[in-house]
Order: C-alpha cells, then structure tokens, then sequence
C-alpha cells in the first residue's frame, strides 16, 4: 500500500523533512536527481543524447542536477532554459552556479528537440495557472519531438491534485515522482500524459508524512497488497457464505448469470438467484450450481404471494444480499427493493438499477443516512459515474473536477462503503482511509463489467469480509482480473466473461499469499 498526496501535502512534506530534521532543499534536489538520472540510464544506457527542459523553479534545478550527473557517465547533456532566470529558486541558482563552472552547455530556450531523451523539468508539483506563452512553445515541441520524454516528478502542464491538463501539457514515456504518488498522476487525463510511473525515495522520512496526507492510498504491488479470504479446509459450502442475488429484469439475463457467476468463481459457497421468470431455464443450463426462484415481470408493482414468501425465505436464508443488476426501474423492483431493505439484517451490494431506484426515491436514500440506519449491518454502493451523479443530484463534469471529496462528501452523509466506478475506481467509507484503484484498463469498459464487480465483492463479503475490506479488495481484484484478460488478447477484445475467466488465474497465482484471518 501507498500514500498518494496533494501537491500542498508534499510540499508540507519537504518543509518537515527540511525544517524538523534538517535535510536541506539541495540534498533532497540531489537525490531527486540521481533517482531521475538512474532510470534514463538504465531504460537508455549511456550512449544517448540528452536535452534538459528547465523551469525556474525547483523542478527545474532538479534537472540541472539530472545534466550534471549524467555527463559524469560520459553521457552527452545540455540544459534548454525554459524559465526567468530572474526568478530563480534559491537552490536552482546554485545547480546553475555549477552547470556553468563545468561548461554544462546551457541555452536560453529551447535550442532544439533533436535529441534522444528530453528530460521535462519544466514545473513540478505547484503549477496553479495554465500553461501560457514561451512555456506552452515549450511543451508543445516536447510532443512533437521523436525524443524518448521523461517527466520529473509531474508531467509539465498537468494538476497535481486532480490530474487535470492546464491548457497543455508533456505526454512523457516515463514519470519519475519523488517520495510518494501524486493525485494527478493517477487520475485521469494526467494519467494518460505520465506513461510509466516510478516512485523513487529521496530521503524524506516517512514519519514526517504522518500528519500531512489526504488520507489517499493506493496498491501497486498485487504479490504484497493482495489478500483473499482465509479457507477453512474443514469448512463445507456453508462455512464460505451464501449469496442471494436479485437481478435481471425480463430482458437482461445476462446480467444475473454474470453477478452469480462471480460470486462463485470468488469463492461463495452457495449462490440464489432472486429473478425475472423468462430467465429460469436458461439459469439453471447454463449455471446448474445455482439456486433459482423467480417472479412475473409483468409490469404490475405487486408480487404474488408465492413470489413474496420465496423473496422472504432467500433473505432469511442468505449471508449476503446483493441487489440490482438489470432489475430496471419498473414498480416492482420498486417494491422488490423496498422489501429487501426493510426485512434483511444481511451485508448488502447495491448495485445498478437499485441505485437508480435510490435516486429516485429520496424517502428510501435517506434510509442509508448515519442516525436513520435501522441496523450497523454493512452496505455497499456501487454506482458508475453517471448513477453517482444521480445520487449526488450534482453534474458528472463538476463530480469529475474533484472525484474524491464528492466521494468523501457522500460518505459523510450516508453510512455506506461507496465504490465509485470510473476510470480510476474510488472507494470511500467515513473514517477510513480513501482507496484509489490503479488496477484494469481501457478494455474493462464493457457491458457487464459492474455485474462482475457486484459479484466479486457480494462473494468475499460472504467470506467474512468487512464491507470496506470486500469493497476495496474486489475492486482491486477485479480490476487485475481485467489486466490479466488484457495480457491474454488486447484491450478491443476483453468481454465481461473473460475478466470472470481471469479470476483464475488471480487465485492460483495468489494462493498461498496473504490472507485475511
């Protein structure tokens, strides 16, 4: 697990570990530099051509620093100055200092992009307006160039907090970020611009970090961050959880199936399916497994009476509820719904159209407000963009601006584990450290890619997960899931059965890593 933080907490960051523990400015840029000037050499070995892009700020002396160190090599260097030299930081005037007295070839502007790397060092973490004038010249003929780019820190141009593109900004081959990930290099678009991301330490010890971080974490590394549900080896189909699934309206099958099958294929003991009754046949051939009773999607809002008492008995009987999945909005999903939340003690998903029906109806929303909980069972949402704009009653543009405190804002209100589905999943519950998935990819967004995530996550809930433990963790699964589906065929090709194909392979790979107890 790793901390991802603001550009003011990685500033407050630097200050500590400058002021509380006395490692100056110029030590931290040193060591910034030689993290930066390792990774060039050893993706692009020594004989190579290297154009140094410099600000004025101290992104800029760390490159400076990058020229100086790399001559050392024997590797031909030169510095381009992008910014005033008028308004030089303290420490990038003594980096200048230096270039200068070891002939480092240094010019005013950018002489040229015939080079084999570009070194972006153009502005780092504080850039706060957008990119304007000489410096937009700049970044343009970065992109334009053949060279190999490397960002320090922060691609030039991008938001360090919310990864937007502040008029421009340097699309680099390699990011190297110093002491911690930053928001804007994990979320999108400034993902897009940072291409490969190194977090290198500098020196910054992590005690100082403590206090001043937005409570963000993320995994990178699946053989450390990992963990799946312990297996009891005397345990029987009870003893790993039974999951009552309510999904798929008359015309969408697939979506149950899809969810059921997860769930299963994540390590659910038993699986009911709760459905439309055109779906019986079909369900019980192509999952025999699973335990079906269906309902008359007629377009009444009433059940029967039969159907009401098998919806009562697959509550009483289920270890976890999850609900939504191609139900529709029809008035009796409504009343579906309704009779879930008022007679079920049980962890619930909600998922999909529940959410849509949540939306609608403020009375039954309001239910999930800290203070009008009827019980302290766990409940997840998981709402795509869009559904969460519909939760929100707030624009998806704005809710992009800055994703997290929407989440955080949501779960301050409604005692939920909120799994906010985008590129870049976010799963927020009050009190918890804020979680930002870096696993899946492009070929994920494609239908029934959520029904599988429902799935995933109602199967370690019946595994005993919490609910913010199963909501991160499946979220996190499923997006390797979809990465390793990717690594088997291309991101055009992936279809929701493959990413529940790929859970396969996640738990050979996994299985005998860490456990949760």
């Amino acid at each position: 697990m790793e901390y991802v933080l603001t550009a003011a907490e990685m500033k407050n960051s630097d200050s500590a570990a400058i002021n509380e523990y006395g490692i100056t400015s110029l030590v931290l840029m040193e060591r910034a530099a030689l993290q930066t000037a390792q990774t060039i050499i050893d993706r692009y070995g020594t004989d190579i051509y290297v154009g140094i892009m410099a600000g004025s700020g101290n992104n800029g002396g760390d490159g400076i620093a990058i020229a100086r160190i790399l001559r050392e090599y024997g590797i031909r260097a030169e510095v381009n100055m992008i910014g005033d030299l008028s308004k030089l930081s303290p420490e990038t005037k003594v980096q200048l200092e230096i270039a200068e007295k070891l002939d480092i070839p240094i010019h005013n502007g950018v002489e040229h992009t015939l080079y084999d790397v570009i070194v972006d060092a153009i502005f780092g973490i504080g850039l706060t307006r957008d990119v304007t004038g000489k410096f937009r010249t700049a970044v343009e003929a970065i992109n334009a160039s053949k060279a190999a780019v490397v960002s320090v820190d922060i691609p030039s141009g991008v938001n360090t907090d919310n990864g937007s593109i502040m008029g421009c900004a340097v699309k680099a081959d390699i990011t190297v970020t110093f002491a911690y990930r930053k928001l804007g290099i994990m979320l999108y678009p400034g993902a897009s611009c940072a291409g490969e991301v190194i977090c290198a330490p500098i020196g910054i010890p992590k005690d100082v970090t403590e206090n001043k971080r937005s409570g963000v974490v993320t995994f990178t590394d699946a053989e450390k961050d990992l963990k799946l549900p312990g297996r009891n080896p005397a345990g029987n189909k009870g003893t790993f959880g039974k999951v009552l699934l309510v999904a798929g309206s008359k015309n969408m099958g697939g979506a149950c199936y899809l969810s059921a099958l997860s769930a299963f294929r994540t390590g659910a003991g038993m699986v009911r399916i709760f459905t439309a009754s055109d779906h019986r046949e079909s369900l019980l051939k192509k999952l025999p497994e699973a335990i079906v009773d269906t309902y008359l999607d007629d377009g009444k809002e009433e059940l029967l009476e039969e159907e009401f008492h098998a919806l009562a008995a697959a509550i009483d009987w289920a270890t976890v509820v999850a609900v939504g999945p191609g139900i529709s909005v029809s008035p009796k999903a409504k009343t579906i719904l309704e009779m879930i939340l008022q007679k079920s003690n049980k962890p619930i998903v909600v998922d999909a159209d529940a959410l849509n029906l949540l939306a609608q109806n403020e009375l039954l929303l309001r239910s999930f407000e800290f203070g009008r909980r009827k019980n302290d069972t766990d409940v997840i949402f998981t709402p795509h963009l869009g559904e969460f704009s519909r939760l929100m009653k707030y624009p998806a543009t704005e809710i992009k601006k800055d994703i997290i405190s929407c989440c955080k804002s949501f779960t301050k209100k409604y005692d939920v584990s909120l799994v906010c589905k985008d590129a870049r999943t976010i799963v927020a519950k009050r009190g918890k450290l804020t979680y930002l998935n870096s696993s899946g990819n492009d070929g994920m967004a494609t239908a029934g890619s959520g029904d599988v995530l429902t799935g995933i996550i109602a199967g370690l809930l019946a595994q005993k997960l919490s609910g913010f433990e199963a909501a991160v963790m499946g979220t996190y699964i499923h997006g390797l899931a979809g990465d390793l589906a990717r690594t088997k065929t291309s991101a055009y090709y992936i279809m929701a059965q493959d990413i529940i194909k790929s859970l396969k392979d996640i738990s050979c790979i996994y299985s005998t890593e860490k456990r949760y107890e």
